[in-house]
């Protein structure tokens, strides 16, 4: 357990460096983008990578999970795989341009089938990769995932930056995803050498354990990319593009904060969840409840600052998006109480679990965004999601109950300090508003920013830390966080006093 708990942490050291400069040129390139382009500029692009999605999931086979699942992949393991994937993309690529013209029609938008062809050229450059970077994912070597993701995230950005300049145009949305995904490709092999040989000799083993997952992923994108759709086709494609950034940027807080834990999470359930001394459960708590604790913070807080970040970053004609942002980033932080049921599922190889959960979450959601949308337009569907979410929250729980045997309120009970601490949050936030800057003037917007973020911060680590020493310090995220923090300096400590010596 020791040992799996010390490549959890270098593994999560990659992935947070990772993460907090990919985190910084996503929040850069959505700012920028969104003072040289129009709403609808992001709404016709966002169309297209909606039915891109689409397509994509409902193609799933899941390739990584499978190799990361199987106990000894080999050689021609990865040659299936990489064929495999080259043939999806080609598969997903063809029915873009099929689909083109009837989408064209659909939304009465005659831009979109030239970007649905660009995405296509995207898909088959990204169904080339290097299938050995998933070995080494799979031994909790996680370097090489920093390099990709870095790397495909700063080109991205200074493509789509220069395009957006130059031609002001929704094309620089569609260039910088064709320069991340050729960027990607060329990494993957630099830092993962493979020679494909084009084979399916254990198609039918990948078929075995991903389809479960695959019909999970389809329920699931249609899920969440069903609003989208619906936002487009009767609203238009400018309240579409308020929808889809305020969604972007109410995720990305929550999903940054939480990823570098989670990415590594599959694979370390993966290797002691057939230890019988219930380490698996033990992991998946200590798990949960430190994830919680880091994400509500964020979460919550992009919440309380939606409206002066937009105003100060994006200017007032984006400020449509902010109902969206703070309905969405608070319930996607809450939603973290049962987020690990994927990774802990895929693990266990119960991946029926998940899309039994999906088929629940696609029932509930749908209806209510519709009826949302009913009533209250752009706002209604923000609002109906965070109910759904909410409401979501139990399918996950219960999913975690029949893997593990923990039941509800045991799952729920270790999250009850982070919980209590994110209302304190809420509360000195709100009281404080009265009492700062609330002038138009550049310097006071950045000082208002500043203090509601400095002020949630405190008051959300104050409450945390009193409610534990009351508690006379349990067990839990709190010594979770500082064990994690203690790996990594004392293994950056050693390597620098090896290197003095």
């Amino acid at each position: 357990m020791d040992g799996i708990k010390g490549r959890l942490a270098k593994g999560a050291a990659w992935i947070t460096a990772a993460r907090l400069i990919t985190n910084l040129l996503g929040l850069v390139s959505t700012l920028v983008l969104a003072r040289l382009l129009t709403p609808g500029d992001f709404g016709i692009v966002a169309l297209g990578w909606t039915v891109l999605a689409i397509l994509n999931s409902v193609t799933e086979i899941s390739i990584g999970a499978v190799l990361i699942h199987h106990p000894n992949p080999t050689k021609e393991h990865l040659d299936t795989a990489w064929t495999l994937s080259a043939v999806r993309a080609a598969a997903v690529a063809a029915m873009l341009m099929v689909v083109a013209m009837p989408a064209e029609s659909a939304f009465a938008e005659p831009r979109l089938p030239p970007v649905l062809a660009a995405l296509a050229i995207s898909t088959l450059i990204g169904g080339l990769g290097s299938p050995r970077r998933i070995l080494l994912t799979r031994d909790l070597v996680f370097w090489q995932q920093f390099l990709v993701e870095v790397s495909q995230k700063l080109v991205g950005l200074i493509v789509s930056a220069v395009f957006a300049f130059i031609f002001k145009s929704y094309w620089a949305l569609v260039a910088g995803t064709l320069a991340s995904d050729f960027t990607g490709l060329v990494i993957s092999y630099v830092v993962a050498p493979f020679k494909p040989k084009p084979g399916l000799r254990h198609w039918r083993e990948m078929f075995g354990y991903s389809i479960w997952l695959t019909l999970a992923q389809a329920i699931n994108t249609l899920n969440w990319r069903f609003d989208h759709l619906l936002i487009g086709a009767f609203l238009g494609k400018t309240p579409l593009g308020y929808y889809s950034v305020g969604d972007n940027l109410a995720a990305m807080p929550t999903r940054e904060a939480i990823a570098p834990l989670t990415s590594v999470l599959f694979p370390a359930f993966a290797h002691v969840k057939n230890r019988d001394d219930g380490g698996l459960e033990k992991v998946y708590q200590s798990s949960q409840a430190l994830v919680t604790m880091i994400a509500l913070p964020v979460g919550v807080g992009m919440a309380l600052i939606a409206e002066p970040l937009v105003r100060l970053t994006m200017t007032d004609k984006w400020l449509p998006a902010v109902i969206v942002i703070q309905a969405l980033s608070a319930v996607f932080a809450i939603q973290t109480l049962g987020s690990l049921a994927q990774p802990l599922a895929m693990a266990t190889g119960d991946t029926r679990l998940l899309f039994k959960r999906d088929v629940q979450a696609f029932v509930l959601r749908v209806p209510s965004v519709v009826v949302g949308l009913w009533l209250g337009g752009l706002a209604g569907v923000a609002i109906a999601r965070a109910v759904a979410g909410v409401i979501g929250i139990f399918f996950n729980l219960q999913v975690v109950r029949q893997l593990t045997g923990i039941g509800y309120l045991a799952q729920v009970r270790p999250n009850l300090r982070s919980l209590a601490s994110a209302g304190v949050m809420i509360a000195a936030v709100l009281v404080s508003r009265s009492a700062l800057p609330s002038g138009v003037e550049t310097s006071e917007m950045i000082l208002n920013l500043a203090s509601q973020i400095a002020i949630g911060a405190i008051s959300f680590a104050g409450a945390q830390l009193l409610q534990w020493n009351l508690m006379r310090r349990p067990v839990g995220p709190e010594t979770e966080l500082i064990a994690l923090g203690k790996r990594l300096l004392m293994g950056r400590g050693a390597r620098l006093l090896g290197r003095w010596a």
